[in-house]
């Protein structure tokens, strides 16, 4: 049985890639520019090809040559343009003018013009869709049906699909015009307070509850920096809001809404994680219920990475790889339906 052939770009550590790897396809290529990166992806041997390149540079008439069908295109071009922070940093353009990564959307659709795909699979941030990125949107829209793809699109938030985070993503999936469209799976969880016959979503407790423990050398670090006496009195659940007037803080430490949602931030056993960041920090949780940084094992878990996943790198590297992910739940269902939809299962 032949599988179905993917490229991948923009990779990182293989999120979407483990997720269409299960799902049974084959991915021929697979490149980042990041060679720790590329390192873990040839490590888990998630493609027959890794490139670490930059994706100006990448030749997909040669990938077409090699491989002659592609049959999906998978990829996330780089968020920070799109990300809802880039609102805060004055004098820094966004977008499609972005002067680090605005080239990035673009060039994915250079390699859709060049692979002809039957389908592609392409990931962002929700902030993708706000008001404030009407010009990558449109661009979107409109060079899928120049290109001959009809699209559907939908804003997910990936508890509704059994992952123990309310991580919220943009994805778009194109199919060549006279091809079904795509249909998005049905989500199969919700808040507890809304089930309406769902599953309730899968909490942290369930997910990484097996290390709901703290070790002696985990004791010695200290979570939110200078302000970790207050972190330690902050309610499994909750964030620096605890010590605002309006909470009812006797004694208010900070002003509402005066910082970024993610400080002080602390897990609760009883929901999903908060949205892992990709950059680690001393005080930007999200933290453990126990007081203390969450582990590696632990991130994978959130983001839904195998257990046996080897990640390259130290600790901060791992933590980024994790946090740039795609859930690889979400990508596998997402993969499956392609599959099911498109290719019968089989080539």
């Amino acid at each position: 049985m032949n599988k179905p052939k993917v490229v991948s770009l923009f990779s990182g550590a293989g999120g979407l890639d483990i997720g269409f790897h299960k799902a049974g396809f084959e991915i021929v290529y697979a490149s980042d520019n990041w060679e720790i990166a590329c390192e873990t992806l040839r490590e888990n041997n998630m493609a027959k090809q890794v490139e670490c390149k930059d994706v100006r540079e990448v030749d997909f008439a040669d990938i077409k040559k090699k491989n002659k069908d592609i049959d999906c295109l998978i990829g996330g071009p780089p968020c920070p343009p799109y990300s809802q922070t880039r609102h805060y940093l004055v004098g820094k353009k966004n977008g499609l003018n972005d002067e680090k990564s605005g080239f990035a959307v673009p060039e994915y659709f250079r390699a859709v013009e060049q692979l002809e795909p039957k389908v592609f699979l392409f990931e962002n941030v929700d902030g993708f869709t706000f008001k404030t990125h009407t010009e990558s949107f449109d661009y979107l829209k409109e060079r899928s049906e120049e290109l001959g793809y009809d699209i559907e699109y939908k804003v997910v938030n990936c508890a509704n699909y059994g992952v123990p985070q309310t991580r919220k993503r943009f994805f778009c999936v194109g199919v060549k015009k006279g091809l079904t469209p795509f249909i998005f799976p049905e989500e199969t969880h919700a808040d507890p307070k809304k089930l309406d016959g769902k599953m309730p979503w899968v909490t942290c407790g369930e997910a990484i509850g097996e290390f709901d423990n703290i070790t002696e050398e985990e004791k010695k670090q200290r979570p939110g920096s200078k302000h970790y006496d207050l972190f330690v009195d902050i309610p499994p659940g909750d964030n620096y809001l605890y010590y605002t007037e309006k909470r009812g803080c006797k004694n208010p430490q900070f002003k509402w809404k005066s910082r970024y949602w993610t400080f002080l931030l602390k897990l609760s056993p009883e929901r999903p994680s908060w949205t892992l960041q990709a950059s680690f920090s001393n005080n930007q949780g999200p933290f453990h219920w126990k007081n203390r940084f969450l582990r590696i094992e632990e991130a994978k878990r959130i983001q839904t990475i195998p257990d046996d996943y080897y990640l390259v790198g130290d600790f901060k590297e791992q933590w980024r790889q994790i946090g740039n992910a795609v859930p690889s739940k979400m990508a596998f269902i997402l993969a499956k339906t392609i599959k099911e939809s498109y290719f019968n299962g089989e080539k």
